[in-house]
């Protein structure tokens, strides 16, 4: 007879063995797409302070370039998850290629318009289709991770690695555009910008070996060409995800306005510096622990401890304070973020996990936006410091909707017949 054999959502802990590191690296072929990703992420962390910084120079407004920045951002945001859904259905390659040479020629046109002091409209025009094809590197990096790992307990390990990499590369890259735009030219960080794109881009394009399959099946092949938004977690993510770049966009304009108020200007990359600090430790700690606690639980603990400490940023009112704050802010998100990768896991079919990934980095984006816009007014209008009620309140109503929502954050069911012989089907449910 055959049997059916059910087994319950994986709220269960990952083994006790402890996946570092070392062994994570060691996974054969991996060093093929480490490598390339991350110098064509790179220019991802280039784009908004290179655009900044040229518009600044060529129209003399912080504001218009603040909003030509943020129209690249919010486009990024819009068009990431269409651009991650066509790698799950097309191939990461297929969609890379052209990504990358639409960008680096937009990223290109940018540049010319604002060199030809062009009016603000026909920069806003060039600086959507900039945005719209930033290459998703990151997503397709941990969706190469998924196929590699299939089932091992080194998937938290690799989503912290992740973390960790796409930290160092928003140390990395602001600074090289800085240096760029103020020694050589305003031009060079955003050209800069477009070559790496184009080269790491088509390097990472060419690892056709480690590139998820087309239509890749897993226990859910019933929904492997839905849209990763029709996954009631992914939803409740995206919204987790929308709070922790309301972190990082508040942050940004807050520290400037607090050091500016200070008169010491030059203290905002120091504090910057140690919520970025704060942000990798926690992030190298995280991947190195063998964790006992279902990663669901995780991220409403880990949630709730930001949102806790961020809403205290606020009150703070003097350098040590604030850098005390932020370092525990920072803390506070590389969990969070390596929780909610992680998740996807489970909750995605392995057909649409690139897609996944590029909306919870979409949202990211997106909050961060919105933050900045926000948290700039409340400077502008209200006391220094106002900015850091955004990370407050972003954290809080995310938390909120976490924490009434987190059921949905269970990885489905998955049943599969086992045969016995030839006679009645008796369903048997095994614990």
């Amino acid at each position: 007879m055959a049997s059916t054999v059910t087994t319950e959502p994986t709220e269960t802990p990952s083994t006790p063995s402890r996946p570092g590191y070392g062994r994570l690296l060691r996974t054969r072929g991996a060093w093929t797409f480490l490598l390339p990703g991350f110098a064509a992420r790179q220019p991802f962390a280039m784009l908004t302070i290179s655009i900044v910084l040229l518009v600044q120079h060529t129209t003399g407004s912080y504001g218009a370039a603040g909003a030509v920045a943020a129209a690249t951002g919010v486009s990024m945001a819009l068009f990431a998850p269409y651009s991650g859904r066509l790698a799950d259905r097309r191939g990461q390659r297929a969609v890379l290629v052209p990504g990358v040479l639409v960008h680096t020629l937009a990223g290109l046109s940018l540049t010319a318009l604002a060199l030809a002091h062009a009016p603000l409209w026909a920069l806003f025009l060039a600086a959507v289709p900039t945005g719209a094809s930033v290459p998703q590197v990151g997503p397709m990096v941990r969706a190469r991770w998924g196929v590699k790992l299939q089932g091992s307990p080194l998937m938290t390990t690799a989503a912290a690695f992740e973390s960790v990499t796409d930290e160092l590369t928003f140390v990395l890259g602001p600074l090289l555009a800085t240096a760029l735009c103020t020694t050589v030219t305003p031009a060079a960080g955003l050209v800069t910008e477009g070559a790496l794109t184009l080269v790491g881009g088509l390097l990472f394009a060419a690892q056709k070996g480690t590139q998820p399959a087309v239509g890749a099946e897993d226990g859910h092949a019933r929904v492997r060409h839905a849209s990763a938004l029709r996954v009631p977690g992914v939803r409740v993510l995206i919204v987790t995800f929308l709070g922790i770049g309301s972190v990082f966009g508040g942050m940004q304009v807050s520290l400037a306005a607090f050091t500016e108020s200070i008169g010491e200007p030059g203290l905002n990359g120091v504090l910057y510096g140690v919520f970025a600090a704060g942000n990798m430790l926690s992030g190298i700690v995280c991947g190195a622990i063998a964790w006992k606690v279902a990663p669901r639980r995780r991220l409403v603990i880990g949630y709730t401890a930001l949102a806790l400490v961020a809403s205290a940023l606020w009150t703070a009112h003097s350098v040590p304070l604030l850098a005390g704050l932020g370092l525990l802010v920072g803390m506070c998100i590389a969990p969070a973020l390596i929780t909610g990768y992680t998740l996807v896991d489970g909750l995605v079919p392995a057909g649409a996990r690139t897609e996944a990934f590029t909306w919870l980095t979409g949202a990211v984006a997106l909050g961060q936006a919105a933050a900045v816009t926000v948290a700039g007014q409340l400077e502008d209008r209200f006391w220094d410091g106002a900015g850091f009620l955004v990370p407050m309140v972003g954290t809080v109503l995310a938390l909120i909707t976490l924490v009434a929502l987190r059921s949905r954050l269970a990885t489905p069911q998955r049943n599969r017949t086992v045969a016995r012989g030839v006679g009645h089907r008796v369903p048997v449910t095994v614990d």
